[in-house]
């Protein structure tokens, strides 16, 4: 190992966990605190059924967002009579407040909406986007702090389909990413102000609609220092959080130049290598890379550490727990790897099905939750490296939104009604 390569290993890539404004508990973006769509310990439900729904409450329009939850108050985004809105529900499930912005661009995709994008929040602000290039932020009364139209500034996105990618937050911004067949950028706006601070070019040429990205960024700590960690275009980048600068870049994704492979999963770090799907899992061309996030400037002849060509996913994001990587499959095939070298420690499937699964699966206690894009919900155990399938629940609306597990509870968002599960105290 260089001398590089240890400085970098010793420093070890840490997931930005924010501000000092969250607590313990908090789910305060689309993956979670760390990233990992998981969350260590608690006792959480074995199935999502009659037997378990502690309450549910109606929506007044599709969204495809997932919730976050910041000090004991669950946030979605939805539309609200043709308009963008937020809306805020304490842990009972009664509505506190809705805050309603411009018009909807209500999407044209059955499973996508003008409210695609989670919010994020750093326990002072919740900060949301929307498909109609509304970006706002509110404060944890509603009250709106400042927006801007990010449409009307850069013009429409051309994606294949409808927006996908979520804003992240470091100490100071605000973050948003557009990757399309157009000019494609990271953008950066502050956090108490949104006067933009800096916006980065992100343009690679690619074979058709590879240049389409629906991953969202991840913020990341490299030797103390806040980066941006982009999947998008075939390559993954990382830029200064501070600048936009763009510090190291990794590409060879797809060397045979395949033709409509979008980015559409959102990487996963573990131990200073990112797990990237990409390919088409569902047309039987899935792609798996292992890269280590290591060096500077352009790392592409040295950071592919594996590739896996017989597994992946198109849509669903991975998860992580206990070291390992775990994907749910569009087809509800299931997988459990080794993040450093690859290798499957287990596979398995969930019952098979023609609907797909569009939903990213969530992992707590022990629990891995799966919702089916029909609004079918799996749970099963996959303590001791062993998958064992416990429920199948239907919500009887569709999900493409991800759980959330929060103090016990699973939190889920349907078309049409917010869902809360647990188990019931005798």
């Amino acid at each position: 190992m260089t001398r590089c390569r240890r400085t970098f290993c010793a420093a070890i890539f840490g997931v930005f966990l924010g501000v000092s404004g969250l607590h313990a508990g908090d789910w305060p973006r689309w993956r979670g605190p760390l990233d990992t769509g998981s969350v260590d310990g608690g006792v959480y439900p074995d199935s999502l059924s009659p037997e378990t729904l502690i309450w549910q409450t109606p929506l007044p329009g599709k969204g495809c967002s997932t919730p976050i939850i910041v000090a004991n108050t669950l946030y979605v985004t939805a539309p609200f009579e043709g308009r963008d809105a937020v809306l805020a529900f304490d842990l009972a499930g009664k509505q506190l407040w809705q805050t309603v912005f411009e018009k909807e661009d209500a999407g044209k995709h059955r499973n996508g909406s003008g409210s695609n994008a989670s919010p994020v929040s750093d326990g002072k602000a919740i900060y949301v986007y929307f498909k109609s290039g509304t970006l706002a932020a509110v404060d944890p009364s509603g009250k709106v702090l400042w927006q801007t139209n990010i449409v009307e500034r850069f013009g429409k996105d051309t994606l294949y389909w409808d927006h996908g990618t979520s804003p992240v937050l470091t100490s100071t911004h605000v973050v948003l990413a557009r990757m399309h067949n157009g000019e494609s950028w990271l953008a950066a706006f502050d956090k108490r102000s949104g006067e933009m601070s800096w916006k980065t070019d992100r343009n690679f040429q690619t074979p058709q609609e590879g240049d389409h990205g629906y991953a969202t960024p991840l913020v990341v700590m490299r030797d103390g220092r806040e980066t941006i960690l982009t999947w998008g275009a075939e390559h993954l980048t990382m830029h200064d959080a501070g600048s936009g600068k763009l510090l190291w870049t990794c590409g060879n994704f797809n060397p045979d130049g395949e033709k409509l492979w979008p980015s559409i999963s959102t990487p996963v770090i573990v131990d200073g290598t990112a797990v990237i799907a990409f390919g088409r899992n569902d047309r039987g061309k899935p792609r798996l890379h292992g890269i280590r996030l290591e060096g500077s400037g352009d790392v592409t002849a040295n950071a592919h550490a594996w590739l896996r060509t017989d597994v992946g996913t198109f849509v669903p994001s991975a998860a992580v727990w206990n070291q390992k990587v775990y994907l749910v499959r569009d087809g509800g095939e299931v997988e459990c790897l080794e993040p450093a070298t690859g290798r499957s420690v287990w596979k398995n499937a969930f019952p098979k099905h023609r609907t797909n699964f569009y939903s990213s699966p969530v992992i707590a206690g022990g629990r891995f939750y799966a919702p089916r894009e029909d609004g079918v919900v799996f749970v099963a155990s996959v303590e001791g490296d062993e998958f064992r399938v416990l429920s199948q629940s239907d919500l009887q609306e569709p999900v493409i939104g991800s759980p959330i597990p929060v103090d016990g509870r699973i939190y889920v968002r349907g078309e049409r009604h917010l869902f809360c599960f647990g188990i019931k105290q005798r």
